[in-house]
């Protein structure tokens, strides 16, 4: 669970409003281990580049669109070059809607208990030491330690992921999801979400309030660290390396944290299984009834969740469609 929040920006798009960021790509420094280890792990994983794809069953049409949940100027050309696909679509598949969004904020605005701590605060539950590191963190990022005390540790983690050049709040998500939307609503394209988002936050709160707390300093990353870390998957996203994206964010983090490295590989593979496997499968009853026969719709969802065994694209083809890469 260490690294669990780490890469989790990469995943969660209602969070992350702005990112005015900077940053290095850190690839061509990358130690020979990591290279050979990011090459291992994507050699044979199913489809492990594109940012768009077609997928096809008969008179049944998939489009897929890997998104990236924070806003980008690139990202003018890409929705220009998408924007009669989504005209034409009969539905667009978002991981969160605008209406879904706005009734996540009113939400957990009318229970703060998904975020506040009840009965106690962050220094109760950590040493003072480690208090005091959170606190100045929090503060580089623009959250006066005092309000931080009374967030929940999967919260407080989450928000110290990000780097302090990344403006965190909930609800007026940027990016292509963002984009796609404005233009499904300039079209009058119909949209939809894949999933109710408060099962997300539901996941982070099975876990202990203890495990959750033991979380966030290791989590911590000097800000340029995690603003080149933040450049690094991002500039590998828009060459639409999918995969390289996805197994770089957990190398990266990992040789920025102090964590053991088993306790990495655990902490990923259970991110893996919570945030992509599991809701991957619980996604696709959700495009299959939508995509009716004579229907053409799009799906416009995090870029992690298209490649691999267990990514949308394997688990469509699995369904007997037909997948050929498209232009992004």
């Amino acid at each position: 669970m260490r690294v669990f929040f780490s890469v989790l920006f990469w995943l969660i798009g209602s969070t992350l409003a702005h990112a005015d960021c900077a940053g290095t790509d850190l690839r061509p420094t990358l130690s020979d281990a990591a290279r050979a280890e990011i090459a291992t792990r994507i050699r044979d994983m199913p489809n492990p580049t594109g940012n768009h794809w077609l997928a096809t069953r008969g008179a049944q049409e998939i489009r897929l669109v890997g998104t990236m949940h924070v806003d980008d100027g690139r990202f003018d050309a890409v929705t220009e070059r998408l924007r009669p696909l989504v005209a034409a679509s009969d539905l667009l598949l978002l991981e969160l809607t605008a209406e879904e969004e706005a009734a996540m904020v009113e939400r957990l605005a009318s229970d703060p208990s998904f975020f506040v701590l009840e009965d106690s605060s962050l220094p109760d539950l950590l040493p003072e030491d480690d208090w005091q590191r959170i606190a100045e963190a929090v503060s580089a990022r623009g959250m006066p330690p005092f309000m931080a005390a009374k967030f929940k540790p999967w919260y407080v983690s989450m928000i110290l992921a990000m780097p302090p050049c990344m403006d965190v709040t909930l609800g007026g998500a940027t990016g292509l999801d963002a984009r796609l939307q404005d233009v499904a609503r300039e079209t009058g394209t119909p949209t939809a979400a894949l999933e109710d988002p408060i099962t997300v936050f539901e996941a982070f709160e099975a876990i202990p309030l203890e495990e959750q707390a033991e979380t966030i300093t290791a989590g911590i990353l000097p800000p340029n660290v995690a603003e080149d870390i933040f450049a690094t998957l991002r500039e590998a996203y828009f060459e639409e390396q999918t995969a390289e994206s996805w197994v770089l964010s957990g190398v990266l983090t990992a040789e920025a944290s102090d964590a053991d490295p088993r306790e990495v590989r655990s902490a990923i593979a259970e991110m893996e299984g919570a945030l992509l496997r599991d809701r991957n499968r619980a996604w696709m009853p959700v495009i299959l009834d939508a995509a009716t026969p004579g229907t053409s719709i799009m799906v416009a969802a995090g870029a992690a969740h298209l490649p691999g065994e267990d990514g949308l694209l394997a688990l469509l083809e699995a369904q007997g469609f037909t997948l050929e890469r498209q232009p992004f």
